[in-house]
């Protein structure tokens, strides 16, 4: 059962695509109404595709305030993943009006931000409400900008694996080589860093 944590104004905020070779990482930051319930939210990576989508129009409908910010590669070239996804959890913060009393931050680091107060909870997307509508946002808003990019380089089946390293999607990295859209300081091949002795 998915809980709220305090009764202060409390935002929650999530990522996905932390570990993906190619497409930004995505995070979300949403404040919820008291009595927002939805039987069927939960952590995004226990809900079907359809399910998310139907829990995204809701939550933006219900929502006090949410907002979804992509930081691109060449960002996360620049930061490293770790601080490009806290950058993207920052910044969904600061452009919520009104602005949350207290972050729920889903994982175990975080920057604070204008002051506010925090806290990281590990697989906070499975406790808390407004975190879980965080990582559905962030999942949703992410998988639709992979599925976008898909139709300009289909071969590599990111509309299936949304840039996460499958097989399909290396193999074709093997083919094709690497595209725009590709995290270039990430190991994006298994014999990447293997040498030949």
């Amino acid at each position: 059962m998915l809980k709220k944590h305090f009764n202060l104004l409390e935002c929650g905020t999530d990522e996905a695509g932390r570990g993906c070779l190619a497409g930004p990482v995505t995070a979300a930051a949403v404040l919820l109404p008291d009595d927002f319930s939805d039987p069927l939210l939960n952590d995004s990576k226990k809900l079907t595709e359809k399910n998310r989508s139907k829990l995204r129009k809701i939550i933006e409908q219900e929502a006090i305030s949410y907002k979804v910010t992509h930081v691109f590669m060449e960002e996360i070239q620049k930061l490293n993943i770790l601080h490009a996804s806290i950058a993207a959890m920052q910044r969904s913060v600061l452009q919520l009006t009104p602005a949350p009393q207290f972050i729920l931050v889903d994982g175990n680091k975080f920057t604070p931000v204008a002051n506010i107060p925090h806290e990281c909870i590990v697989k906070g997307d499975g406790k808390y409400l407004n975190i879980a509508a965080a990582s559905v946002l962030a999942k949703t808003h992410r998988d639709a900008y992979m599925q976008q990019i898909d139709a300009e380089f289909p071969m590599y089946g990111w509309k299936q694996n949304k840039g996460y390293p499958t097989k399909i999607h290396r193999n074709a990295i093997r083919e094709y080589g690497t595209t725009k859209y590709h995290r270039m300081g990430f190991k994006l091949l298994p014999e990447q860093y293997s040498l030949d002795l």
